[in-house]
């Protein structure tokens, strides 16, 4: 005679051999694999948000930060893309600095990574024909916009 025991969430089930003889009468739902799940980008070309590969930035304590910079990218058409949303980034990044314990530090560039990086800044920065100190005010100086 067969019989289930409870263990906590766990249930376990005894069967004897005659139980394990007959064909089993156990119903099992087995999900349909030509239903395909959804993916980062829905067919539509939106974000889908409920992802499982987006490990819960979306929704924890900088999510609101986490989507508006990720959208701002995703639906960007500046070249380089997502060049427009360093703004969105910043804000983003700073969110995530006051949780170091669910947003833990990378490890960052290498040495060798930053070398190279400071090599492209000073090359940029005499390229634009900016000094040293000019170089952190170009970045902030937005183009006039004309009134209509």
């Amino acid at each position: 005679m067969s019989y289930c025991k409870e263990d906590g969430k766990d249930q376990v089930i005894f069967a004897t051999k005659e139980d394990m003889d007959e064909p089993s009468k156990a119903i099992i739902n087995v999900q349909d694999d030509s239903e395909e799940q959804p993916g980062l980008i829905l067919p539509n070309g939106d974000i889908n948000w409920e992802c499982p590969c987006l490990g819960g930035m979306a929704t924890g304590p900088c999510g609101v930060q986490f989507r508006e910079a990720f959208s701002c990218f995703h639906y960007s058409t500046a070249e380089p893309k997502g060049s427009d949303c360093y703004e969105a980034f910043l804000t983003m990044q700073d969110c995530m600095s006051n949780y170091p314990e669910v947003y833990p530090a990378s490890k960052g560039p290498s040495s060798e990574d930053s070398a190279e990086l400071g090599e492209l800044n000073s090359s940029k920065t005499e390229s634009l024909g900016l000094g040293a100190g000019d170089a952190s005010n170009a970045a902030n100086t937005e183009p006039a916009r004309s009134q209509s």
